[in-house]
């Protein structure tokens, strides 16, 4: 697995989209992302059907082919820096098939912030654009909004990646040791969900694998994983950081099914890492190349996540 192209980290003044490929967004927490994203100097456009609403289906923001088309028009649009994904929560496999990707890699590249569901957006980033993109806070949620931490985090790895080089988190050795690879990642049912699909990785071999998720109960997040040893999916991982479980029931429930699934790969895993569906979450790179010391609980990024 090799690193990925970096694209351009912004400059104040520059424009960025806010775009919702999943879930539906309420009117007053875009408003209020849009304040930060100002607050911050940057020029944010709303493309026009963020604030849609499926007719039948009222857990998609809008129809596949608007939602796809909103991405398409955003990242195609010379003008704009980076494209801000208004939130997660369901839909981003749907309208992924819809995606002019060749159009989008001639657009060049440029910055693409999310998690939770826009997990199967970055594996397509990946996998047809060849490109770094970030694990983030999502620009209508909570920690975007009213998050110190998460904003400074995210905020110096847009315009400052040099100095968020190392990300020291709280975590600790699940799996003790050190590990390098290129980075990569999301939310765990997402990535299970891929398997098989064409715009997925085909697979961790000599990644670092970074992996939440939240309320998947213990014996859920066990198929899961298991989903994943099966296939082999998870056959060369170097290394694994886990970020948060919210709401998947008691931790040391969950921290037993994780050792008990990853513990025999034979490679150092990191646990608690503070990233994900999490308060204060960190913004993590993905196609970046880095080394995990899990005894630290540090990613070390060989080079700053944008350019």
């Amino acid at each position: 697995m090799k690193p990925l192209t970096r694209p351009p980290r912004l400059a104040p003044g520059a424009r960025v989209a806010v775009v919702a490929p999943s879930g539906p967004v309420p009117e007053e927490r875009v408003q209020a992302g849009l304040d930060v994203l100002r607050g911050w100097d940057l020029d944010p456009v709303v493309m026009p059907h963020v604030l849609d609403r499926h007719g039948e289906l009222g857990y998609l923001a809008g129809t596949d082919a608007d939602r796809a088309a909103d991405l398409q028009n955003a990242w195609c649009d010379p003008s704009v820096a980076a494209v801000l994904c208004a939130r997660g929560g369901y839909g981003a496999q749907r309208m992924a098939d819809l995606v002019d990707w060749d159009g989008l890699r001639a657009a060049g590249p440029k910055v693409f912030l999310g998690f939770s569901d826009v997990t199967h957006l970055h594996q397509a980033f990946a996998t047809r654009l060849g490109l770094v993109t970030l694990y983030g806070p999502v620009a209508a949620g909570i920690d975007f909004i009213k998050s110190t931490r998460a904003q400074e985090h995210l905020k110096a790895t847009l315009f400052a990646p040099e100095t968020v080089r190392t990300i020291a988190t709280s975590g600790t050795a699940l799996v003790p040791g050190r590990a390098r690879g290129v980075t990569l990642g999301g939310y765990l049912g997402g990535l299970a969900a891929d398997l098989g699909t064409p715009l997925a990785r085909t697979g961790a071999r000599g990644g670092l694998l970074m992996i939440e998720d939240v309320t998947e109960l213990p014996y859920r997040i066990d198929r899961l994983l298991t989903q994943l040893l099966r296939s082999g999916w998870l056959d060369g991982v170097a290394g694994i950081g886990l970020g948060s479980w919210e709401r998947c029931g008691p931790y040391e429930e969950v921290r037993a099914v994780l050792a008990d699934r990853l513990g025999g790969l034979g490679v150092p895993v990191c646990e608690e890492m503070g990233f994900g569906h999490c308060a204060d979450a960190l913004t993590i790179p993905f196609g970046a190349e880095a080394e995990l010391d899990a005894d630290a609980g540090t990613l070390t990024l060989a080079e700053p996540a944008l350019s």
